[in-house]
């Protein structure tokens, strides 16, 4: 069947046939249904590629939620010890397969962990005749077990572990070194047993203190002195003794600190005394505290030995700090309260890097608890015994309880992250070293047993600050600009004046950032007047040219094609602009005796050279272009008849301007703001190289900031994969996310409300 042919329409030209109008139908309907298929296609995966940001985001940041577990492997009869002679130490060695019992009679085994099968023994070296009295360790980081005898002599010894790969075998063999000799050096010159001892390893030599059996408490100082050839050596130092409990007090604990200067002992009558001992003839009792928590049976120094734990008959654990206040003096100062554990404290064991430690009860329970995040973060019970010693492995992975029963319970212990918790992260927490609760952030330091501080609050204060700033610098101009260039400006220089600034926007970042960082920042720090004389001036400038144009007769305006006007104020602002550069050393002189920078300092204003007044100029300069082009178009788009009719009705442009160009551009306004705004809230490379980096808390204009984004880029490259602080910075770019996501949205529903409200004009 043939084809009918097409006929022509009234114009002469051919209409479709049937057939042809039936195929041209198919051909749109597919156009239609690609693009509506494509459209949404595109759209739902730009929503799967930033679900998919959220979601890696949240994949690093998931192990900061998980919680801490003790799970019990294994347990058996401890062989190397017995109800005679009972461990009174226990050690757990990195590669947690070897551990070491350190016995209250001076026996010192290692042991194979899997199977408590002995692996070597040793001796601790004494006096003939004597017994061991007393025994106690160091902060695990220095290894050091101290034995005090009955002759009121003390030995020092430190485990040790070489690393051998005989066939490719990794090979752990332990030893004892003897850090003060293998003589036992004297503490008590006139022979009385110890009954406690206490040792700690300072800059100055070993730290020993001991307590006879009279309940004196002596201190010693000693130091090896090498040979020549570093082989040999002798030990020099000397012992005094320390004011006595007050009321005739028993003590019952004690432990000194590794600065040598301070001592803390707990007496039989739930109280605390905190002692400085740094020199015979000051040693002086400065506190005697109670702990209103019970009788202490455990205490114990985190390492850094900057925080005192104790633990109580009540189950109570605490930990206090060594503060020194506005006077310059120290004291002991309780801090903070963890869970209680259900029974009696009986031992506690400090982590050997961080600031977390277990303890264990008279019911067979063992916890753990973390200081910097206040937090318990998990008790588990694995015997039915009282536990009388604990052992932490140095990576936290392994854990040895040993309860009364001499029965060796080993556990696996996940505790990968106890640093961070949400109070951590965003309320104020008390720091070692400082003297009330503060927001702080200082992932790392220069000391190994430094407490990790990660606040983000002084990052998400920064963000927003620099934002503020560079926001204020650049909403008036960008929004200003473009309601003069779109509604005032002749189309000849509006053609010109548009590209230009919209060209800014492809500066790069860094290259602004390198020239507020070594160029503006230095010079605003010497001509500080002249940045508060040309916001002053520069305005009142532009007022006056104005006044003084109205003023000229019209046969001298009409001469300046209209919407040319603006071209007359460049001269006059490039010369306030000079003029208040110049006189700026002379202002300096007159009214800040010489130095502007040096009179806010006096006032107490502090002011760095890299502040919060470079970036808002910097980034404003990046942010303008942003608003200003977006703005623009919005103002120009404002349909013709709308302002006309307006002026048509009597309103002056001005007039027209508020009454009609705002409201019904408003919406593009707005989102030209939002979209400057988020430009700086993720800006990086200004931020990084203006503002200082300082994670300072505050909104002086003055001073620096360090915002997310810029944290991020100067950390994650240095920080260990996996770590908390890599978590934790994954934790702020998804907190940065989250807050572009927020406001953006929020923006966009106040955009579409704008735009509903103003459409019917």
């Amino acid at each position: 069947m043939s084809e009918r042919p097409s006929t022509p329409d009234a114009r002469g030209s051919l209409m479709p046939n049937a057939e042809q109008r039936a195929r041209l139908r198919k051909v749109r309907k597919f156009k239609d249904g690609l693009s509506r298929y494509g459209v949404g296609t595109a759209g739902m995966m730009v929503v799967g590629a930033l679900a998919l940001i959220f979601i890696y985001l949240f994949s690093e940041v998931a192990p900061l939620l998980r919680s801490s577990s003790i799970e019990p492997t294994a347990d058996y009869p401890f062989a190397l010890t017995s109800e005679a002679d009972p461990s009174a130490h226990l050690v757990l060695e990195r590669y947690e397969e070897m551990g070491a019992s350190f016995s209250e009679a001076g026996q010192v085994h290692f042991f194979n962990v899997d199977s408590g099968l002995a692996l070597k023994t040793f001796e601790v070296p004494r006096n003939q005749g004597v017994t061991a009295t007393a025994v106690d360790t160091s902060v695990p980081n220095q290894q050091l077990v101290a034995y005090g005898f009955s002759d009121g002599s003390v030995s020092v010894v430190q485990e040790t572990y070489s690393l051998s790969y005989p066939n490719d075998q990794r090979l752990v063999t332990p030893g004892l070194d003897y850090p003060l000799g293998e003589e036992p050096v004297t503490l008590d010159e006139q022979g009385r047993a110890l009954r406690e001892v206490a040792v700690q390893s300072t800059d100055a030599g070993m730290m020993v203190a001991g307590v006879t059996e009279d309940n004196q408490i002596l201190v010693g100082r000693y130091r090896m002195n090498q040979g020549l050839f570093g082989n040999g050596g002798s030990v020099s130092g000397d012992s005094y003794s320390v004011p006595s409990l007050p009321g005739g007090a028993q003590v019952e604990h004690l432990i000194v600190d590794a600065t040598g200067r301070f001592l803390v002992v707990a007496d039989d009558r739930e109280q605390l005394h905190f002692y400085h001992v740094e020199r015979a003839e000051d040693a002086r009792l400065i506190e005697t505290l109670p702990t209103e928590r019970g009788q202490v049976n455990a205490l114990e120094f985190l390492v850094g030995t900057l925080s005192v734990i104790i633990g109580t008959d009540q189950g109570s654990v605490s930990q206090w700090f060594i503060i020194r206040d506005d006077n310059n003096q120290f004291h002991l100062t309780p801090v903070r309260d963890f869970g209680s554990m259900p029974g009696s404290v009986t031992t506690i064991a400090p982590e050997y890097t961080r600031k977390g430690f277990a303890a264990g009860d008279d019911q067979g329970n063992v916890g753990l608890f973390y200081g910097t995040s206040s937090s318990t973060l998990v008790i588990e019970s694995v015997t039915d015994q009282p536990i009388s010693q604990l052992a932490l492995s140095p990576i936290n992975g392994r854990l040895l309880a040993l309860d009364n029963d001499q029965r060796l319970h080993i556990a696996s212990v996940w505790n990968e992250h106890p640093e961070i918790s949400m109070s951590s992260l965003w309320q104020k927490v008390w720091y070692e070293g400082r003297q009330q609760p503060e927001y702080v952030w200082q992932a790392s330091s220069g000391a190994d047993d430094s407490e990790a501080k990660m606040s983000l609050v002084p990052l998400s204060i920064g963000t927003l600050k620099a934002a503020f700033y560079a926001m204020l610098f650049a909403i008036p101009l960008g929004v200003m600009g473009a309601i003069y260039t779109a509604y005032f400006m002749t189309p000849k220089l509006r053609g010109v004046v548009k590209p230009t600034i919209e060209i800014m926007e492809a500066l790069p970042t860094v290259i602004l950032g390198f020239l507020a960082g070594l160029w503006l920042a230095p010079f605003l720090e010497n001509h500080l007047p002249a940045v508060f004389s040309i916001l002053i001036f520069l305005p009142v400038t532009m007022l006056a040219v104005g006044l003084l144009w109205s003023r000229l007769p019209s046969a001298i305006r009409s001469n300046v094609p209209e919407g040319w006007e603006a071209a007359i104020l460049i001269v006059p602002i490039l010369l306030t602009g000079w003029a208040c550069i110049a006189v700026s050393p002379h202002v300096e002189v007159w009214f800040f005796d010489g130095s502007m920078r040096q009179w806010l300092t006096n006032n107490n204003i502090d002011y760095d050279q890299r502040n919060a007044l470079v970036v808002g100029i910097a980034m404003g300069f990046a942010v303008i272009p942003t608003i200003f082009s977006i703005a623009e178009d919005a103002v120009f788009n404002v349909p013709r008849h709308l302002t006309q009719g307006s002026l048509a009705l009597g309103a002056t442009r001005w007039q027209t301007v508020i009454g009609v160009i705002l409201p019904t551009a408003s919406p593009g306004i707005f989102s030209a703001v939002m979209m400057g705004f988020g430009r700086a809230v993720g800006e990086t490379m200004i931020v990084l190289m203006a503002t200082g980096n300082s994670p300072v808390l505050n909104f002086n204009i003055f001073e620096g900031m360090r915002t997310l984004s810029a944290n991020v880029a100067v950390e994650l490259p240095e920080t260990a994969i996996g770590s908390t602080h890599f978590r934790v910075l994954f934790l702020a770019a998804l907190v940065l996310l989250a807050l572009t996501f927020v406001v953006n949205t929020l923006a966009e529903v106040v955009r579409q409300r704008l735009r509903k409200r103003y459409s019917n004009l």
